[in-house]
């Protein structure tokens, strides 16, 4: 308990100070911002290490998508892979709840670096243009979109089928996916006690080309991922 405190302690109070000192960035370009986001995840992976000695392994570097456009779909269970696959990729745009904008400073952070929002369970003109919205961010920058197919934060035994938007997305973006799977829910579950000596896995996984329907791309995404979940546990 007391590892779990201390943890929870440093990191917040460690990305509270980065928020503070990176402000003055928010007049300036952003590519500053998103520097400051990829210090988050290097803090994020010391206190994991530091104070709940987690070791933390990356599989399959070699599949990172290099010199085209592509999009990131990663498993979800915690808080780590929001933070720490900032520091493997090239500064990726997230899609996120609308109401993550609102919140003091931090919001404005989110808007600068150009997050896609989306108001969830609702109706609305600017959800009808949400694809639209992904697909010119997207075409208009180097950096690679992130999704989490499965929409929320999941339990590591958790098996639900992948939300039907991720393969709109794959069809209207026509470009590469990188599949991602993260067993980071058996160390920083999305409730509870945080687990020690742990081993977090980030699996960089086999790309899946453009050009397959959608309900297939669908069908291999959620196979190659909750495959690979299985095999690091």
């Amino acid at each position: 308990m007391i590892r779990n405190f201390l943890f929870s302690v440093f990191f917040f109070i460690g990305i509270i100070i980065i928020s503070f000192i990176f402000l003055p960035s928010l007049i300036l370009p952003k590519k500053v911002v998103l520097f400051g986001g990829k210090i988050m995840g290097y803090w994020a992976s010391f206190c994991l290490q530091f104070f709940l000695s987690t070791k933390i392994v990356i599989k399959g570097k070699e599949n990172i998508i290099k010199n085209k456009k592509f999009f990131i779909a990663s498993s979800h269970q915690s808080m780590f892979e929001t933070f720490y696959l900032q520091t493997i990729f090239n500064f990726p745009i997230f899609i996120l709840k609308k109401e993550l904008l609102f919140i003091p400073i931090f919001g404005w952070y989110l808007k600068k670096i150009g997050s896609i929002s989306i108001k969830r369970n609702i109706v609305s003109k600017e959800n009808l243009n949400f694809f639209d919205d992904i697909f010119k961010q997207v075409h208009s920058s180097d950096r690679p979109l992130i999704i989490f197919p499965q929409g929320t934060r999941l339990l590591p035994h958790e098996r639900i089928p992948f939300k039907k938007g991720s393969g709109r997305i794959y069809e209207k973006l026509n470009i590469s996916c990188q599949p991602v799977a993260i067993n980071s829910g058996n160390t920083w579950p999305k409730n509870g006690t945080k687990k020690i000596n742990k081993t977090i896995t980030i699996s960089i996984l086999e790309t899946i080309e453009p050009g397959l329907e959608k309900e297939t791309f669908l069908e291999k995404l959620e196979n190659t991922i909750y495959s690979e979940l299985d095999i690091i546990g």
